[in-house]
Parts: C-alpha cells; structure tokens; sequence
C-alpha cells in the first residue's frame, strides 16, 4: 500500500492547493479514453433520451432542441468548476473535500450526502427500468409487467454490478467498454434508420414527417413562455447528469490533475451532440404531434423509443430496446464508482467511521463502501417497490433536487476556494469565478423552482398531507443528511472531523 501523500497545486498568485491522501487505490490504471467513456456511461444517454425526450417535448414542442442545449448550459459550468477545483485536489471524495475545504466541515458532509443520496435513488430507478427490459426481450414481452419478477431481477443487476466494481477498476472498465459497444451501436443503426426512413418520406408507416426547421433554435420564440423553457431545462438537468463519476475516480486516472477534468469536459460536450442530433431525427420523423407516433402523445411519453422501434427498425425492433438495457446496467455501475469513492474519501478523512475508509488489498477498491452503497441502494428499492411502485417514482422525481443541491455547492466551493487566484489572470477569473458562479445561481434556483413545483400535490403519483409526494421526499431524505451528521458530530470516531481537530491522513 501507498504510505504518502500527494500535493496539488499551480497556477497563479497565492492559490491555495490542497493535501490528497494516498487511499490505496489502483494509482494511473484509467487514461483519458477511459475517463470519457465513464463519464458518458454514467448519464445512461439511450435511457435518459428514451424516458426524458417525450416529456420535454410536451412542455416545449419544437423548441425541445433548444431546450436541451439550454439544459446543458449550467451543468457545462458547474463541469469546468469541478476542472479547476480537481486541478487543485484530485480527491475521489469530489464535492465532499471541495466543499470541506471552502466552507467547513458540516457543508463539506452533506455535499457527500448529496452525492450519495443521488446515486442510491438513482440505482432503485435504474434496476426497475433493467429488470423491465430484460425481460422485454423475452417472448411478447407480458414478463415486464410482473412486478415481483421486476424487482427480483433489479436486485440481481445491482448486486452483479457491485461485485464488478468490488473485484477492480479494470475489470469495470471493460465491463464498460463492452456495454457502450452494445449501447451505441444500437443505438448508431435505430438513427441510420431514421435518416433512412426520413430520405425516403417514411412511406408505408403511419408517421406524419415533420421537416426541419431553424425555428427550432429560436430564443425568442422559446421564451414566449419562460415557465415552459424553466420547466425543460430542469428535465433536461437529469438526462446530463452523471459525467462527474469521472472525476471520482481521479486517483485512478493517469494525470489526476488533468485527466479527469478533461474527461468531463468532453463527456459533457459530446452528450449535448448526441442528445440534440438524436432528438432531431426523432422530431423529424415522428413530429411532435399529439396522435399516432407524435411525440406530444401522452401514450408515447414515458419511452419514445419503445414507441418508435417497431416502425423504425421493424423486426430487429429489440435492437433499441437491447441498447436501452445496456445503457441502464453501463449506468449500473458507474453509478457505484462515486458513491463508494466518495464515502471512502470521507472515511478517509474522518468524517464517517474508519471502516468506510478501507480499500481491499487484493482489489484495490474501496471494499466496504461499495459493498455498502450496493446494499443501501437494494433495501432502498425493495423497500420502496413494496410500499408503494407510485412513491418510488416520486421519489425518483425528486433526484433533481439532490443534484441541484451538490451541483451548486461545487460551483460555489470553486469560487469562494480559489478567491485568491481570481485576479491572477483573465482566465482564472472566468473558469474559477465567473462561469462556476453563473453555473451554481442557475442551479439554486433550479433547485427552488424545483421544490415549488414539487409541492403541489398534482405533481407526480402520490400526496402525503397534500403535498406532492416528491417534495416530501426530496425534503425527507436530504434531511436525513442533517440528521446523519449530527449523530457523526457526537460518534467518537468521527466528532474531531466536525472539530477541525482531523489530521490529514498519511495513507492506508
């Protein structure tokens, strides 16, 4: 095991660096390729156009191209935020340390809370949607709709994928690469169809063509109703999110200071491409509208592509839905790397108790965090599965809010941080003041408006005390957080982090 400690550091003027901990983790095996691909298998991009594209397009229409770039836009900011402040500490504990470092120990716990939650609700949504597929593919496809067979099959997904990233970061990285062949090329020959199938007038199907128009891409007529492109760009906020999961596994990426960030860079530039160009074709052939194949059709809405494959890819239909499922179990398990690299770093760091903080000898992972998120996340979803399926996709709903929550932090982190380095250059004022800050005031009040609209208590499936379900729920497990680091601040083991009295570890 690694016994030192590593010092990042650079840049202008006085600009403080910080001390990352040798964790024990497999040092340099990740290269830049590497970092792009995780970051792009973690936004599961086939399943998040597949749920989220219908729903945008009922509240926006034409402008959804539009919309989506102007989703993109914040969390574009808020990734070069996590550039520089990784450029600074390469810590896998990401939002958690930043947040640490610029604002204290209580607001650098509930960033890691924020990460954490996010990916536990994540995964209990990813396994019903996996184990709704699987079994699509088999025979007419009645098997999906059984409920108890669903979440079985979910369980399993995720407790395959957390022994995959148990046994090593290697072994997950061609698990990757073999789901994201899968993926793409699936999901390259379901839009050559639909550029085939648009050259050609769609004939013989039963969609009506709607031709492109750069009317699409206009501000002014998108803005005619702010509350619509509000409401879009919030749905458009959970389709990118994910590309971080390449900054969590930082010390374990050649160049920790600049590999990662790069990889989220490009990650998130060429998920803007891939999310826009797709829609597009979408859009053309099946118009937005509201009967048929139209997008605005509330049958269609909750998976356009499952809408569509029949028409588009006749007999080799299964094609998209095979993509959807690899892109869900690629989102399996890159949804696992952050959240145990990030309750390892607390660990670490003396936030939580010693043993989160263990990497296994053999593997070199964080053994005991991964096992445990994969534990959190099956109690989570089974538990939630059987109360109630309309409170678990209620509570799915509220994810936005946890990741406006983190998202904003980090950007507010980098700035107040690396203060001292703003005047240095007119760079630094603009990649660590300006755009991180723009990026955390558009998440904050995304994160309100959010919550405001969560409270009614026609949002979603389900009302507690006529509230929208997703509101209490988003507001329950948050503060759970609170309450998590309150009972921390008093464990002995972890009492001297909330006490400024932790010393930077040397090493496992």
């Amino acid at each position: 095991m690694s016994t030192g400690t590593t010092t990042a550091g650079g840049g202008a003027g006085n600009q403080p660096s910080g001390i990352v901990p040798a964790k024990g983790l497999r040092a340099g095996i990740l290269d830049l390729g590497d970092s792009v691909m995780l970051g792009l298998a973690s936004t599961a991009p086939v399943y998040s156009l597949a749920a989220t594209l219908g729903l945008i397009v009922a509240v926006n229409g034409t402008y959804t191209p539009l919309i989506l770039i102007l989703g993109f836009i914040p969390v574009l900011f808020i990734a070069y935020a996590f550039r520089e402040l990784n450029s600074i500490m390469p810590d896998c504990g990401t939002t958690f340390i930043w947040a640490r470092r610029a604002f204290g120990p209580w607001a650098g716990w509930l960033g890691g809370w924020g990460v954490a939650l996010a990916g536990i609700v994540v995964l209990a949504n990813l396994a019903q949607v996996a184990g709704q597929y699987l079994w699509l593919l088999v025979g007419d496809g009645s098997l999906a709709e059984n409920s108890l067979l669903v979440t079985a099959t979910g369980v399993v997904f995720i407790a395959i994928m957390t022994l995959v990233n148990y046994r090593g970061i290697r072994l997950g990285e061609h698990v990757q690469r073999a789901l994201s062949y899968v993926q793409y090329i699936s999901l390259g020959i379901f839009a050559l169809a639909l550029i085939i199938r648009i050259a050609g007038g769609a004939s013989g199907t039963a969609t009506t063509l709607q031709p492109f128009d750069i009317e699409w891409f206009n501000p002014a007529g998108a803005f005619a109703d702010p509350g619509a492109v509000v409401h879009g760009s919030l749905l458009a906020l959970f389709i990118y999110w994910g590309w971080d999961t390449c900054l969590a596994v930082n010390e374990e990426t050649e160049n920790p200071s600049t590999t990662p960030g790069r990889g989220a860079i490009i990650s998130a530039f060429v998920l803007v491409a891939i999310y826009v160009s797709v829609a597009l074709l979408v859009m053309m052939y099946a118009s937005v509208g509201t009967e048929g194949m139209g997008l605005g059709n509330t049958e269609n809405q909750n998976d356009v592509f499952l809408a569509l494959k029949d028409v588009v890819l006749g007999p080799w239909g299964w094609l998209i839905v095979l993509s959807v499922l690899a892109s869900v179990l690629s989102s399996t398990q890159t949804t696992i790397l952050p959240t145990a690299r990030g309750t390892l770093s607390m660990g670490v760091h003396g936030a939580l108790p010693p043993k989160f903080g263990e990497v296994h000898r053999r593997f070199q992972t964080p053994g005991f965090s991964t096992g445990l998120m994969g534990a959190a996340a099956v109690t989570y979803y089974v538990a939630m599965s059987f109360l109630s399926e309309n409170l678990l996709s209620d509570s799915i709903s509220s994810i936005s809010l946890f990741i406006a929550f983190y998202y904003a932090l980090t950007g507010f982190a980098c700035v107040w941080y690396l203060r001292a380095s703003l005047r240095g250059s007119a760079r630094n004022l603009w990649f660590r003041g300006i755009i991180p800050l723009l990026g955390a005031l558009a998440l904050t009040a995304g994160f309100f408006i959010s919550a405001v609209q969560m409270w009614d208590p026609e949002y979603g499936d389900t009302q507690i005390f006529g509230v929208g379900g997703s509101f209490v729920s988003g507001v329950v497990l948050l503060s759970l957080g609170v309450v998590l680091a309150v009972v921390c601040r008093f464990l002995p083991s972890t009492r001297d982090y909330f006490l400024g009295r932790q010393q930077v570890p040397t090493g496992q």
